[in-house]
């Protein structure tokens, strides 16, 4: 557990440059949106009030500002999408600069004294820790943003809303922070799964090359269609068949197995196939 935890650590650091560099873009790309589009607002309420309108004519062709104006910008969802994107290649890079840097480092890494497997599954938890920090660091300055934004704009001329409203008036908001623990369950439960499917496909590629790229993309979709197989049963073997519930039960078992597969296929790679 200790050289698991101690690997888990050591891959946490290797990204750690990278991963505040996506922080400190996040925060000021987001703050100068709340700026810049608070500010905008605020310009167009004061030129309709300076060519003899009322306030409440003015909000009426306006309409009220909140924060929901602010989160569905470029300006927000920029740096978000920076932050997923970049993520979604390190899911590939975290192995692959084992292999390409000036020294064959994947050799001294799967010689350490300890099961290869602690490997593949720091890596993964590396991916996970690092997803789970972005979205909490992201609800401390949605926070800081909201103040930020009451600042500029005055009470009257504004509606507040409280964090869920905030979190939940956009639909990728709602994907990042699940309003139940079942919901948690299966957002990050299918990202975890993804991630697992993605490094077996990596791990193939690296002991089979040109063939191990085919190998990984056929595991990929085998995964998918059985990820989803309850689903196909219910629509063409068996309509309506299943209760709501029991195809939620069955998905995740589904799921289960995809995910079970994922590690004892990679487990078997590490320990059989891979190269160095």
């Amino acid at each position: 557990m200790m050289r698991y935890l101690k690997l888990t650590n050591f891959e946490l650091n290797r990204f750690f440059k990278i991963y505040v560099v996506l922080i400190g873009i996040t925060l000021i790309m987001q703050l100068i949106g709340v700026v810049f589009i608070s500010n905008n607002y605020i310009g167009d309420i004061e030129e309709l009030i300076s060519a003899g309108n009322t306030i409440e004519q003015a909000i009426k062709d306006w309409g009220i500002f909140s924060f929901s104006a602010i989160s569905r910008s470029l300006w927000f969802t920029a740096p978000i999408s920076l932050c997923v994107v970049t993520l979604l290649i390190y899911v590939f890079f975290i192995w692959y600069r084992d292999w390409f840097g000036k020294n064959t480092f994947a050799y001294r890494l799967l010689m350490l004294p300890t099961a290869r497997i602690n490997v593949f599954f720091a890596k993964a938890s590396a991916i996970f820790l690092m997803v789970l920090g972005l979205v909490a660091i992201q609800l401390i300055f949605i926070m800081i943003e909201n103040e930020v934004m009451k600042l500029i704009v005055p009470s009257q001329l504004r509606e507040d809303l409280t964090l869920n409203e905030i979190l939940y008036s956009f639909d990728s908001l709602r994907v990042l922070y699940p309003t139940s623990f079942i919901q948690f369950f299966i957002h990050y439960g299918i990202g975890m799964m993804t991630v697992l499917v993605a490094f077996t496909g990596v791990l193939f590629e690296r002991c089979f090359r040109w063939k191990g790229i085919i190998l990984g993309v056929v595991f990929a979709v085998l995964s998918f269609f059985v990820f989803i197989s309850p689903l196909l049963i219910q629509e063409f073997l068996v309509e309506e068949f299943f209760y709501p519930t029991e195809i939620f039960i069955l998905m995740v078992v589904a799921a289960l197995i995809v995910t079970s597969g994922a590690i004892w296929m990679s487990h078997y790679l590490l320990n059989k196939k891979i190269r160095v």
